[in-house]
């Protein structure tokens, strides 16, 4: 499936350099294009892995970073209700499905999970728009759930979701937290129990097992037969995952605690891995340069819904140091360390985190705006 890149599709490095704009909402439309004009590859591949691309750069089919591409699209519908973004996003759905044998569904549980979220959000999305297929996509979503329901969840470890087919006994909280997520959104959607009390259930494991007191996120336990968590692994988006299920589960219980666990996590994710208002330390691009990204795709909606002013200016802060100091020189092309232009090839999963969290400034600031 072959995705119409329109006239920016071009990979080269011609792009605004100083002259960059100021506002989010056409940064963001900058951002958004960035992907095509640099990492638009034919055919089946849609997206080169990195760029400039190498012989052996496509070799990896990176089923979860192209269900991001999904929610980056849905995001710009929603921020410009342009129809065309929502195109886009199908056409990126229907390029997973093609690469992977018609079907949703792989061995990694956490894969699976990021692709049902996107796939939720585009029915959503679609329905809005009156574009039709809304009940495909929703029966494909189902679909993952209860995949994830009846093969995912396990008492290893006391209960959980398990990373991948293969390790059962692993557990991590790139899992489980979207499968809270998806569950109570599901739940706000549907009104079945049974999708409450799996997101309620879940979360339970998750916080009884790799949330700390302080409310940082651990990665995962028992990965190598040990029983031992991985406290070295200290990610981004583990912080995010948390933060997206206490806000998804106040939403359909009302409880406002979750809404203080959430806010914790954020205090503790940014007094313990940031450094100058960016989090510096992920880097060398592939799975890593996409943490960011999902961190702040779910903080930015938690200071949305509690009107956090300080996580808010965190975030503004660290995306205006991406604009003014982390891309390179005369491009769009992002780096991971957002104090500083890339250096060598660039993955597509730090170009969309960049775009993530410019769509993310764009909604804060619009908010900020409506509010006067």
């Amino acid at each position: 499936m072959e995705l119409d890149h329109g006239p920016s599709s071009a990979c080269t490095d011609a792009g605004p350099g100083p002259g960059r704009p100021a506002g989010w909402g056409e940064r963001a439309d900058l951002a958004q294009h960035s992907l095509d004009r640099y990492f638009a590859a034919p055919g089946e591949q849609l997206l080169h892995n990195r760029h400039p691309c190498a012989p052996g750069d496509d070799e990896v089919f990176n089923f979860w970073w192209l269900a991001h591409v999904i929610d980056a699209r849905v995001d710009a519908f929603h921020r410009t209700g342009d129809e065309d973004w929502l195109r886009r996003a199908r056409a990126v759905r229907d390029n997973i499905l093609a690469r992977n044998g018609g079907s949703p569904i792989n061995d990694y549980f956490d894969d699976v999970l990021w692709y049902a979220l996107a796939v939720l959000r585009l029915a959503d999305a679609a329905e809005s728009a009156g574009g039709g297929r809304e009940a495909e996509l929703r029966e494909e979503v189902a679909v993952i759930w209860r995949h994830v329901r009846d093969n995912g969840w396990n008492e290893h470890e006391g209960g959980g979701v398990a990373w991948r087919v293969q390790q059962p006994y692993y557990k991590n909280t790139p899992a489980n937290g979207p499968f809270v997520i998806l569950s109570a959104r599901l739940y706000w959607r549907e009104r079945r129990p049974g999708q409450l009390e799996w997101a309620r259930r879940t979360m339970d494991w998750l916080e009884s097992r790799l949330v700390r007191a302080d409310g940082f996120v651990e990665d995962g336990v028992n990965r190598n037969g040990d029983h031992q968590i991985d406290t070295a692994w200290r990610f981004t988006y583990n912080q995010g995952l948390y933060i997206g299920a206490c806000v998804e589960l106040a939403r359909v219980t009302g409880a406002r605690e979750y809404l203080r666990r959430a806010a914790r996590t954020a205090r503790t994710a940014i007094a313990e891995l940031a450094v100058e208002d960016v989090f510096a330390h992920e880097t060398g691009g592939g799975d890593v340069g996409l943490f960011k990204g999902i961190f702040y795709r779910y903080a930015a909606g938690l200071a949305m819904i509690t009107g956090d002013a300080e996580l808010s200016d965190f975030l503004l802060r660290g995306a205006e140091r991406l604009w003014r100091d982390g891309l390179a020189p005369g491009s769009l092309l992002a780096g991971d360390d957002w104090r500083r232009p890339p250096e060598g090839p660039v993955s597509f999963s730090t170009q969309l985190s960049a775009i993530m969290a410019t769509e993310a400034c764009a909604m804060l600031a619009e908010a900020a705006a409506a509010r006067g």
